[in-house]
């Protein structure tokens, strides 16, 4: 089957029922998205395909459209520029360990896609589903505000 990920047509050969998390880490090389729990609970898996925020352990590859776009933390930004997104997490240095932060970071930037001046409210709702062990979630609301101003002003 085909997928473009992050931009790129990639070709794989995969079973059916093999969950994107490992076609996309184990066939692919692309390690950005993590590993968290395996059910879909953490959101350390998060990536985007054809634009909206999934869960990849729960995704079977055969489920996939062939073609299907595929974005990952490496294909958020551009080779010359951070997203939005990205640069407001530095900002407000919401990592610490950084283990979820590339999902937290993918489910953010999704959510600006489809809510461009989201609430605390909107945030704490769509943000909920990934989890932060380090507790990080207050720099977490302030860096999305941040994202939602930046990209309003472009």
């Amino acid at each position: 089957m085909q997928l473009k990920v992050n931009g790129q047509t990639r070709e794989v050969d995969v079973e059916d029922d093999m969950p994107l998390l490992w076609v996309l880490r184990d066939e692919l090389g692309v390690t950005g998205v993590k590993f968290g729990c395996g059910i879909a609970q953490c959101g350390a898996c998060t990536v985007h395909i054809d634009g909206l925020a999934v869960r990849s352990c729960q995704v079977a590859a055969g489920s996939l459209d062939d073609g299907a776009e595929i974005t990952t933390i490496e294909g958020l930004g551009t080779p010359d520029s951070l997203h939005a997104v990205q640069e407001a997490w530095i900002e407000h240095q919401v990592a610490q360990c950084g283990y979820c932060q590339s999902g937290q970071i993918m489910q953010a930037a999704s959510l600006l896609d489809f809510n461009e001046n989201p609430s605390d409210a909107d945030i704490d709702a769509v943000m909920s589903g990934n989890l932060c062990r380090c507790g990080t979630y207050p720099r977490i609301r302030a860096a999305v505000k941040t994202a939602a101003a930046k990209l309003q002003e472009t």
